[in-house]
């Protein structure tokens, strides 16, 4: 299915959404976690109508009072300016049409449209050597470098399980890379730590101070960002 440019997505007129990054997020207000499970139910059944299933299901979080929806299609076609298509992450017709209908579900059960409060993150690293880059952070982000490539730029790391937030990258002129100002924890399970550094490893990083693994291993990319691979370990303190 072919995406919608920014244009025809606020042409469809979608009151109760907004268009932050690749996807149509809508906030509601609801009475409590009650009333948040009916609506979710009801969008459930939406879902299915319009065929927005798997992996381009709703990605929904419920906590007191408000039910928070993202809408994306992961299966997106661009075609660029020379006619190449690619596939994205990004909305869609169907997405739109689904969009429409939660605001009519929404309506009828009393939910409260609140789009002036959604928020996404999206996290950019400015290097001159995405190609070299992306694949460390994607293994380290997702677990495999075949991560990269999957947003709606070239190079962008994106997780399917959208767990972590979208990582691209901004090109810059060759420089001399500067001090790190921040870093990113990148939080597994125990018993996936040392495969989530080895996929990062053979995508290209280096581990820079494992002295407290397993608690948190530093690892970066040939630019000298780093990232902690981080578990809840007995090493580490209680809180």
């Amino acid at each position: 299915m072919d995406l919608l440019t920014n244009a025809e997505i606020a042409a469809a007129g979608l009151a109760d959404w907004r268009k932050l990054g690749q996807a149509l997020h809508g906030r509601y207000a609801v009475a409590d976690l009650a009333a948040g499970g009916r609506l979710l139910a009801a969008v459930a059944d939406a879902a299915e109508e319009v065929g927005a299933v798997g992996p381009a299901a709703p990605r929904v979080t419920a906590h007191g009072g408000h039910v928070d929806l993202r809408l994306v299609s992961p299966d997106a076609v661009h075609r660029d300016a020379a006619g190449v298509e690619h596939v994205v992450e990004w909305v869609t017709q169907r997405d739109v049409d689904l969009a429409r209908r939660i605001t009519e579900l929404a309506g009828e059960q009393g939910a409260v449209p609140e789009p002036g409060s959604v928020t996404t993150i999206e996290l950019a690293l400015d290097t001159a050597r995405s190609a070299l880059l992306a694949p460390v952070w994607a293994a380290l982000l997702t677990g495999s470098p075949q991560g990269a490539g999957a947003g709606a730029g070239g190079g962008d790391v994106w997780d399917a399980t959208g767990q972590v937030p979208l990582l691209w990258f901004q090109d810059t002129e060759p420089h001399e890379p500067p001090r790190q100002r921040f870093h990113v924890d990148v939080w597994v399970a125990p018993e996936v730590a040392e495969e989530r550094i080895a996929a990062a490893v053979a995508a290209g990083g280096i581990v820079v101070d494992d002295s407290q693994a397993p608690a948190y291993t530093v690892v970066a990319d040939v630019d000298g960002n780093k990232a902690c691979v981080c578990t809840s370990s007995p090493a580490r303190d209680a809180w």
